[in-house]
């Protein structure tokens, strides 16, 4: 196993048999010194004598008699080697040749061993070495792709992220321009409207003021110079005192908003907006005359306030069957 802290040296890895190797190497060397102790021993040991008894058939007399065999030559033992000094010192010196070459032999196994060992330790550290080099150069190639891959799969993201908010943007953009369209159209077309609705009360209130000039000059004629009107009153959302200083009833403002307020012609803003017109009539209700008092700070609207009430002419009668000579309208715009 290749150790991948630094902080430890690289070590080849231990070889298998090395104990097993070592075993059967001092079991050979205790058998040789056996072999060799025995073998000066016997050497060493005077050799015993033998013994041997022979045994003779019985001749068989119905069958004629066989020929005598001649006796057998006794063995000798081996004289014993003959005990002297110089022999037990040339023995002492072959047993100490033989343990010295036993010694020796088993150094130079020992050493070969060694050898053997340091060649395989020094063999495992150079495969370890390449081995290590190889796996350092695979994870070095390894990290190099995946930064590769990273940076391309950041590069595809960033890429989908800008194509998105272009598309984004390019829809906002639609979006605005088709409400930016919109809002163009509803204000030319409200801008249409209120002009034509601002022409046609502008010909509206120039054909009634012409009646009413009319109507005014055929009263003035018929009565012989005119009469003016004697009432003068203050009245609020469309109350008022009538001719001969007669009040009108409680139910008159009502009546004159529901006169009015059908002719509103607005389609601009509501809030805020409270417009007081004065009002001076004919006995019969034939408008006379229609001023402000009092502006909603809105010209537009004032415009359409007076334009609604001169179409409202004439003006509805009281319960007394007149119209009040004088009185006021607070108009506000519907909604």
């Amino acid at each position: 196993m290749i150790r991948k802290n630094e902080s430890y040296p690289l070590q080849p890895p231990r070889e298998r048999g090395t104990g097993r190797a070592i075993a059967l190497a001092v079991v050979m060397h205790v058998l040789l010194g056996f072999f060799l102790y025995h073998g000066i021993h016997w050497q060493n040991s005077t050799p015993a004598g033998e013994e041997a008894e022979l045994w003779t058939e019985v001749p068989d007399l119905s069958t004629p008699a066989p020929r005598p065999l001649p006796p057998p030559v006794p063995v000798q033992p081996a004289p014993p080697p003959p005990q002297t000094e110089d022999a037990d010192i040339a023995l002492q010196q072959q047993k100490r040749k033989q343990q010295e070459a036993a010694r020796e032999a088993q150094l130079a196994e020992q050493q070969r061993v060694k050898q053997q060992q340091e060649a395989e330790a020094k063999r495992q550290q150079q495969l370890a070495a390449q081995q290590a080099a190889q796996l350092a150069a695979q994870q070095k190639q390894a990290k190099l792709k995946q930064q590769q891959q990273e940076q391309q799969q950041a590069a595809e993201k960033l890429k989908q992220q800008q194509q998105q908010q272009d598309a984004l943007k390019k829809q906002q953009e639609e979006q605005q321009q088709q409400k930016q369209a919109k809002l163009d159209a509803q204000k030319k077309a409200d801008a249409d409207k209120a002009a034509k609705a601002k022409a046609q009360a502008d010909a509206q209130a120039k054909k009634m003021d012409a009646e009413r000039r009319a109507r005014i000059a055929q009263m003035q004629g018929a009565m012989g110079g005119g009469e003016g009107s004697s009432g003068n009153g203050l009245a609020k959302s469309g109350t008022g005192s009538g001719s001969g200083g007669n009040a009108a009833s409680a139910g008159y403002a009502e009546k004159v908003q529901r006169r009015v307020r059908p002719n509103i012609v607005w389609a601009g803003d509501t809030a805020g907006l409270e417009t007081v017109v004065s009002v001076h009539c004919a006995p019969s209700g034939t408008l006379l005359s229609a001023t402000i008092t009092r502006s909603s700070g809105n010209s537009s609207w004032d415009d359409a306030a007076l334009r609604a009430v001169q179409r409202s002419d004439p003006m509805p009668q009281d319960t007394d069957g007149k119209t009040p000579s004088s009185f006021k309208i607070t108009l506000r715009p519907a909604g």
